[in-house]
């Protein structure tokens, strides 16, 4: 039977501030002691929920089997912040930094760094020697090329960089970032899947979104790419040339794809899969295949996804530009009865647009608008939407993000009829979810799996800034949502730098997201990583999975 989330011990999250930096820590589970025995008796060896920090020598070589749910629409996320795309990129492509579970910055493309007194000047010193998988030297040029690509394309990068008002590169080593107001959220956005640096010489002059790095990149990382069959896998061979000597341990990252998540199950309970974030599994199924013989789990390494789910509405839609309507779809979703039944209680409620999780930023005055069936239904009433003879009132059609499974779309199609709204849910590929929602945009409405990440301003900011509504850009404004006072409050959270002024703005920003039913946050989920026990160093910084496996290796 499933292990009841409760069980599961833990310390609470905690803030951590450095180098002028205010960022957040996530939770962490113990994993280890009793815990360890009760997944024993729930059926297994009782493979432990173990700390992934190796113990003893690394051993070089062996072939990882990396699962990534669903196939990625692009291997590099200079333009993109898709899930799939973050789990792969970061092996081939760097950041300037990298981040320990502390969350504290730690050295990758860039060896040093300083910020001014007054916050508007970010000076890098570049790693020397490094050199592209296609032989040409790293220098600043790329760094300074790869933020205005950020700025310009970067679904959270058009946030993250909006006040750069300059790159320069003294020399090849030393990259200087002056600002025009400050970015008290820069530090923490430096990692590889959030901000990659990539080779002017492939990308100048091209379109990021086509350009033939996107699916046959080339990078400064521990692993080269090789191949990707469509449909079937990726592979990624070791970087003999790496410029952090002896690593990456292992010779071969082959990355596979399997959209249906029973068949993940299976394919870990027959020895076919070594390493999957996620969960990969379904909850139900969980506790089950983490006690399985040689198998772990870990929930760390997630602090700076900060993921979300979340109902958006497009309010280009008549039907959705009437309050009434959305305060009556939020009424009709019992929350708690979401995270229990979809998500087997492994997550939290979540009331605001901003994740529980995020303790420096969400207003914990903001409750969740109630689940009320007379409610909903009396304010449907009033906004001129009667029942038919079929009971039915109108019909909305609704997309869901593959992450977030079928079930989810499924129980908010169930829970809307209950008020008389038909639903025609359809749930598709990530791929065409991507095309069909943020390109296409013929959805009414859009259970989304966004990550609110470390900050924000980075992670909220885009989803509901007037600024930030592009066709075509993955994870941006896809509802057209448009409020001048929205604006404003997001503008002024974005670079104010004392955290006390600047908490004070998001609580006002969630309050009038709140009254106006701009967009639900429905339940923050847990991660869970899952790992064969031979498979070390798979966690070993704040993005789990998503980082660079150049320290992972395969116990002999």
């Amino acid at each position: 039977m499933p292990l009841p989330p409760k069980s599961v011990p833990s310390v609470p999250r905690s803030l951590a501030q450095g180098l002028g930096v205010h960022a957040q820590i996530g939770r962490r589970t113990v994993l280890a002691g009793a815990l360890a025995l009760l997944l024993g008796s729930a059926g297994g060896s009782g493979a432990a929920w173990a700390d992934s920090a190796a113990q003893g020598q690394p051993v070089k070589g062996g072939v990882l089997r990396f699962l990534v749910e669903h196939e990625p629409s692009t291997l590099v996320t200079i333009a993109h912040t898709a899930g799939p795309t973050q789990r792969v990129s970061p092996k081939v492509t760097e950041g300037l930094l990298t981040y320990d579970l502390d969350f504290r910055p730690r050295p990758a493309l860039a060896t040093a760094w300083s910020v001014s007194p007054d916050g508007l000047t970010y000076t890098f010193k570049l790693r020397e020697g490094v050199k592209w998988h296609d032989g040409k030297p790293f220098t600043a040029e790329d760094v300074a090329y790869s933020i205005k690509l950020l700025k310009e394309h970067h679904p959270r990068g058009r946030g993250t960089f909006a006040s750069v008002t300059a790159v320069e590169t003294p020399d090849p080593y030393t990259a200087v970032i002056t600002l025009s107001k400050p970015a008290p959220y820069l530090l923490t956005a430096l990692d590889a899947n959030e901000s990659p640096i990539v080779p002017k010489h492939i990308y100048e002059g091209t379109d990021p979104l086509t350009n033939k790095n996107a699916s046959a990149p080339v990078g400064t990382g521990p692993f080269i790419f090789k191949e990707w069959v469509r449909g079937s896998h990726i592979i990624l061979d070791r970087n003999p040339d790496y410029w952090d000597t002896g690593k990456p341990y292992l010779d071969r990252v082959v990355i596979r794809f399997i959209a249906d998540q029973s068949a993940r199950s299976a394919a870990f309970e027959a020895g076919e899969l070594d390493l999957a974030g996620g969960p990969p599994v379904p909850y139900a199924d969980l506790a089950r295949v983490s006690a399985l013989p040689g198998l772990g789990a870990e929930t760390r390494g997630y602090d700076y996804a900060g993921r979300m789910t979340q109902l958006y509405f497009n309010f280009e839609r008549p039907v959705l530009q009437d309050k009434r309507v959305r305060l009556a779809i939020a009424q009709a979703i019992d929350l708690q009865k979401l995270l229990d039944v979809v998500y087997f209680g492994y997550g939290k409620v979540a009331a605001s647009v901003i994740s529980p999780n995020l303790k420096g930023f969400v207003d914990p005055s903001i409750e969740p608008y109630g689940y009320n069936l007379k409610a909903a239904n009396r304010l449907l009433d009033e906004a001129g939407y009667p029942r038919k003879a079929d009971g039915t009132r109108f019909t909305l059609r609704l997309y869901a993000n593959p992450f977030n499974t079928q079930a989810a779309g499924d129980f908010i199609k169930q829970s809307l009829a209950k008020v008389g709204i038909a639903v025609d849910f359809q749930f598709f590929d990530f791929s065409t979810y991507i095309q069909k929602t943020y390109t296409g945009r013929d959805f009414d409405l859009t259970l989304e799996s966004l990550q609110n990440v470390f900050d924000p301003t980075l992670g909220v900011q885009r989803t509901l800034w007037s600024k930030n509504f592009r066709i075509g850009l993955p994870f941006s404004n896809a509802s057209h949502y448009s409020n001048p006072e929205v604006d404003r409050l997001l503008e002024e959270a974005a670079v104010e730098p004392d955290p006390k002024k600047r908490q004070q703005l998001w609580s006002a920003f969630q309050k009038a997201v709140h009254d106006d039913v701009a967009a639900l946050g429905l339940v923050a989920p847990d991660g869970v990583t899952l790992f064969r026990t031979k498979v070390k160093n798979h966690t070993i910084g704040v993005t789990g999975v998503d980082a660079s496996f150049a320290d992972v290796y395969i116990e002999k």
